[in-house]
């Protein structure tokens, strides 16, 4: 058996439209369109008595049988051994970095009531091979995967492409960020080639391989325990805007021929085991459903922006992020401005710059702000937003900052906080010329305030002052 087995590469019986090939950079055709129905092997029905090929039918589920038609996610696919043959689990080794329960009970958590950051996370060294699995470090998280409730933040640091060997977790989806280097992806549905500005999402249950065309690669993985990634509502933008469905890419169906000993990971309930098979798990010749894996080009999301007055909440950023866009408020404070939300921000750079956050924030690294942490822009920047011209300029030229934000709050784990190395402390001296400057102004406010005919400054104890 040659080390690259043949490889087949199957349109399903009723093919949906396709993109065309992209060149070197991205070899693979795909389905376009989020949550499609692509196609189906046996016509009219999902189970006949006997496949063209004598090929297995095998079907997943993403969600509740009894679900509502617009939630119900499941798939059928048509391949060549099914996967339950298999010759059983074996538990592997605790990977000390990687982490599920988010429950402030575990000791290997923390919780941080202030702002966090690390510079760029450092990739394995020559002496070492780590794969996509192995080099999945956990940052923080919530919840557990047991409660089918929170999520997990980590980075992925490999250095080596995946052998005879596919990874499947049972405990959520993942939505993966390559900030360095292509992730080439082979899942059970197709392949998937995704470079940096892209994100790829392999849900619950899924087993997929991951090969490092560009050698070593960093980049960031949100695992989410308890729901399926969904398009938000538009409102009242009405039919279209932000990502669009038609820009999300599903896999072709490829097989491969291959009957030699494979390996396949599962993570389950936070524990990794192993299951041996003498097949490829790729090897599902056609398929049809809205269970599948996807990716997505973030320099195609549709921005929403301020064109008049002041901010809109950070919403329209919602699922994705735009990688630039004009800024052209009339009278209004452009930076963000200082907040607490009750949401926690844990926000990566893919590429580009990002001023007045962090002098370690860079492309690679990380920020963290838990909820109702104030933060915001550096004085410098403050002070510069409040007397510069307002003029159209596009900001964020040739930068992509994403922000994984959610509603429940983030412990931080022993990696992150001890033995990546890279975490340090915003400084809050960045802040310390946030002066109360209205003080310089007592005298004019109790003019005002007399004009008024309201009570002065001295009725609030501020009568040496004045003096």
């Amino acid at each position: 058996m040659s080390k690259e087995p043949l490889q087949i590469y199957g349109a399903t019986a009723q093919q949906s439209f396709s993109t065309a090939p992209r060149g070197e950079q991205d070899p693979y055709q795909y389905q376009v369109g989020f949550g499609n129905n692509p196609g189906v092997l046996p016509v009219g029905q999902n189970m006949p008595q006997k496949n063209k090929y004598d090929l297995y039918t095998e079907g997943m589920t993403g969600a509740s049988f009894v679900a509502p038609r617009a939630e119900n996610l499941n798939a059928w696919l048509y391949r060549i051994r099914p996967s339950v043959a298999h010759q059983g689990f074996s538990k592997l080794p605790e990977n000390p970095d990687l982490e599920s329960n988010f429950l402030p009970l575990n000791p290997k958590v923390h919780v941080s009531p202030t702002q966090l950051a690390w510079h760029p996370f450092h990739l394995p060294g020559d002496n070492e091979e780590v794969d996509f699995v192995d080099g999945i470090k956990t940052i923080a998280g919530n919840g557990d995967p047991t409660l089918h409730e929170g999520l997990a933040v980590h980075m992925y640091l490999a250095n080596s492409s995946m052998g005879r060997k596919a990874f499947c977790n049972a405990d959520g989806d993942m939505l993966i960020l390559p900030q360095q280097g292509r992730l080439d992806i082979q899942t059970e549905f197709g392949k998937l080639m995704v470079r940096p500005g892209e994100l790829a999402v392999i849900q619950r249950g899924m087993k997929f391989k991951v090969k490092l065309p560009d050698g070593p690669s960093r980049g960031y993985i949100q695992e989410i325990f308890g729901s399926h990634y969904t398009l938000p509502e538009l409102g009242p933008l009405g039919g279209h805007g932000l990502a669009n469905p038609r820009d999300f890419e599903s896999p072709l169906a490829s097989f491969e021929l291959d009957q030699a000993h494979w390996d396949i990971v599962y993570k389950v309930c936070g524990e990794l085991h192993s299951c041996s098979q003498e097949h490829t798990p790729f090897d599902v010749v056609a398929w049809h459903g809205n269970y599948v894996p996807y990716k997505y080009d973030m320099a195609k999301f549709v921005f929403v922006g301020s064109i008049s007055k002041d901010h809109i909440d950070p919403s329209i950023f919602c699922v994705l992020t735009a990688n630039e866009r004009w800024d052209v408020g009339d009278g209004t404070f452009r930076p963000p401005y200082y907040h607490r939300n009750s949401s926690t921000e844990f926000i990566g750079m893919i590429y580009g710059e990002y001023g007045g956050r962090s002098d370690g924030f860079k492309p690679g690294g990380a920020s963290y702000e838990n909820g109702f942490c104030p933060h915001g822009v550096s004085y410098e920047k403050f002070q510069s937003a409040t007397e510069c011209e307002l003029k159209p300029e596009r900001i964020h030229k040739n930068t992509l900052v994403f922000m994984f934000e959610s509603s429940m709050s983030f412990t931080i784990t022993d990696w992150a906080m001890k033995k990546s190395g890279q975490l340090h402390k915003h400084n809050p001296a960045m802040w310390d010329n946030l002066k109360g400057h209205f003080l310089n102004h007592l005298e004019e406010v109790e003019e005002t305030l007399k004009r008024a005919g309201l009570p002065g400054l001295s009725s609030l104890g501020l009568s040496e002052k004045l003096a």
